[in-house]
């Protein structure tokens, strides 16, 4: 597929309608019915996870240099699910700067390679792509989430993680999972960043800035407005926390209580402007 090619723009379009879509029909929907969609969503996308890497697996799609399921993409396709899903905060936290960088790039500068049936290579590509991109801003800008610095530092080390895996799948195979050992054939940003192994080096120094410009201002907002901190570890905050309902059981981590702590901060919940609410901090 054609960078900047009339199916590539196209789909361009279409994420950047779903995303102003999607954000604002989670701001607005009530929290318990965003919740079960986004489950919905995430079971769905998690059976295609599994179905797209048995296919590669299959010997009509079998080539050891793209099954296994070694790229950051393939590692996203499974995260997102388990963010939707669970809305665990580490999966949450690492989709939001893979989904926006590693994968944007795979979207911006498409490496798409067909080899058995290219409508379903074209559908799968833009699937993971896609929903790679999109869960994160909704998670975000919809829902209410906000990085932290220790959520940085924790998808910083993921992604040290998964790239040793990958360069162990590299050296093991020849193949080039995660681009660690080339640059994709097509165009792309590490072009720019000078030949291999330079741009690794360059590559890991760039993701660390812009993973910083991508967290320290929700840093800033938050320590003004007292955002408070949700679920284990501090990875991320959020506001305003979700209204439970009378009889309702609360849903994944966001409904957990906190420990009592020594001071606390009252703020006005945008979602019931009538409401005051207090955070223990």
């Amino acid at each position: 597929m054609p960078a900047y090619g009339a199916a590539h723009l196209s789909m361009l379009v279409l994420l950047v309608v779903a995303a102003l879509v999607l954000v604002l029909w989670a701001r607005r929907s009530a929290p318990q019915r965003v919740d079960r969609v986004l489950r919905i969503a995430g079971w769905l996308l998690l059976a295609n996870a599994v179905f797209w890497t048995a296919w590669g697996f299959m010997p009509w799609a079998w080539n050891l240099h793209e099954s296994l399921p070694l790229h950051y993409s393939d590692a996203l396709r499974f995260l997102v699910p388990l963010a939707l899903i669970t809305q665990t905060r580490w999966a949450i936290v690492v989709s939001w700067f893979w989904g926006l960088t590693l994968n944007l790039q795979s979207v911006l500068t498409p490496d798409v390679n067909y080899f058995v049936w290219v409508p379903l290579e074209f559908t799968q590509y833009w699937l993971a792509h896609g929903a790679g991109l999109l869960a994160p801003v909704v998670l975000i800008w919809g829902l209410g989430y906000r990085p932290t610095w220790r959520g940085y530092g924790l998808a910083y080390a993921a992604t040290a993680a998964w790239a040793a895996i990958a360069f162990t799948g590299n050296a093991l195979t020849g193949a080039n999972y995660g681009y660690l050992n080339r640059a994709p054939a097509g165009p792309s940003i590490l072009d720019l960043l000078g030949p291999w192994p330079q741009y690794l080096l360059v590559e890991a120094a760039l993701i660390a800035a812009v993973w910083a410009l991508m967290t320290w201002p929700w840093v800033a907002l938050d320590r003004r407005a007292g955002t408070p901190l949700t679920g284990r570890g501090g990875l991320l905050r959020r506001w305003p926390e979700p209204q439970v309902l009378p009889g309702e059981i609360p849903h994944g981590e966001a409904s957990q209580t906190r420990p009592p702590q020594a001071s606390s901060s009252i703020s006005a919940s945008r979602s019931r402007p009538s409401e005051v609410v207090t955070t223990k901090r």
